[in-house]
């Protein structure tokens, strides 16, 4: 670390500074146009080169407070571990706050809950703010667009959705961007529906929130969110097998069949997994059914499934057994993964920005 940090280390208790290097995609020749996936566990963004290609960068949105002291300040520096300095408190942020907090068999602390800013967190602001800026990289030139995923309205909980926009529509402001929001599931119709002319129904299976959209060429005929997602798997498994929440998240990232778990910790998730599902397609079934004016769909439609939690091997063959137990309001020809899961979200903010 240079001598000039460590006099603002020194004198700027009120400031993030950042320790370990910055990770930015250098001598990228990059197209007009970014997309932000702003997630309760990861954040991710896409860019596209002059070739064509799409270049991610993600970080795991979370971090965990650490001794100050200098020996710690100098190891996390050695080992690349991104750090900040704020009021006196020193924070790992990003997968090392993960990975530390499985160490120590602590909880992570996250700048957002149920897929909206934290406010239960006081540092949630100037740690977004890090994570952010170190995702998405400087502006290719001032006022480059930059479509953010934003929850749809949610349906079975009181959340400030308009708050949680704002702040990250003045935060890329200041970035250097022109942001403008976009409804997660409608994110993932844009990256994984173009050869249906954007037609079915696109849900991003987060963290926080399961996120849906029934799209009609491009519109969002329904889009909605609901506050049960990946989190809400591992906080009652958890509770259920007397462990942290951040061990049955380990449980699951190590590889679990969905169709065929191993052990009790195992079918404790399967449950919780079932139930996700079927409250999700009970959900879009009624909303569907009471909704106004929605158009007439001519043809069978796919549900392609985007996110973390989807990742679990067996998932689709889960939500396909649910459906059928649904006497679900449309006819459904595929129900299937996108082709990115993790980054189906970014692309398909990437795709409207480039628009």
């Amino acid at each position: 670390m240079s001598d000039e940090s460590k006099k603002k280390q020194q004198g700027n208790d009120e400031g993030v500074v950042q320790g370990g290097p910055a990770k930015q995609d250098k001598g990228l020749d990059l197209a007009m146009g970014r997309g932000l996936d702003i997630g309760t566990c990861n954040l991710v963004s896409a860019a596209q080169d002059k070739n064509g290609d799409i270049h991610y960068r993600s970080l795991r949105n979370a971090f965990i407070d650490v001794e100050i002291n200098d020996f710690t300040k100098k190891m996390l520096t050695k080992l690349g571990v991104q750090y900040i300095l704020h009021q006196k408190r020193m924070y790992v942020v990003g997968n090392p706050a993960f990975e530390l907090a499985n160490i120590f068999n602590r909880e992570t602390r996250r700048p957002m809950a149920a897929g909206l800013l934290s406010p239960h967190e006081a540092d949630a602001l100037p740690i977004i703010r890090l994570l952010v800026s170190q995702t998405l990289g400087e502006p290719a030139r001032e006022n480059e667009p930059c479509f953010f995923s934003v929850p749809g309205d949610p349906i079975d909980v009181q959340m400030n959705v308009m708050y949680h926009r704002d702040i990250f529509n003045g935060l890329l402001t200041k970035l250097g961007f022109k942001p403008t929001p976009i409804a997660e599931g409608h994110a993932v119709v844009f990256a994984e529906l173009a050869d249906d002319d954007f037609t079915g129904i696109g849900i991003s299976c987060g963290a926080g929130m399961f996120n849906i959209c029934v799209s009609y060429k491009t519109v969002p005929a329904l889009a909605f969110s609901t506050s049960r997602g990946g989190d809400w798997i591992d906080n009652n498994a958890a509770m259920v097998l007397g462990m942290k929440a951040p061990r049955v998240t380990a449980i699951k990232e190590k590889g679990i069949d969905l169709v065929q778990p191993r052990n009790r910790e195992e079918e404790a998730i399967v449950i919780y997994y079932r139930n996700l599902i079927n409250y999700t397609l009970l959900n879009i079934k009624k909303r569907f059914e009471s909704a106004e004016n929605m158009p007439t769909f001519a043809n069978p439609v796919d549900i392609v499934c985007s996110g973390g939690t989807a990742l679990a091997q067996g998932f689709v063959d889960l939500f396909a057994q649910e459906f059928k137990n649904v006497e679900f309001p449309l006819e459904v020809k595929n129900i299937r993964l996108a082709s990115d899961p993790l980054n189906a979200v970014a692309q398909g903010s990437l795709i409207a920005a480039m628009q």
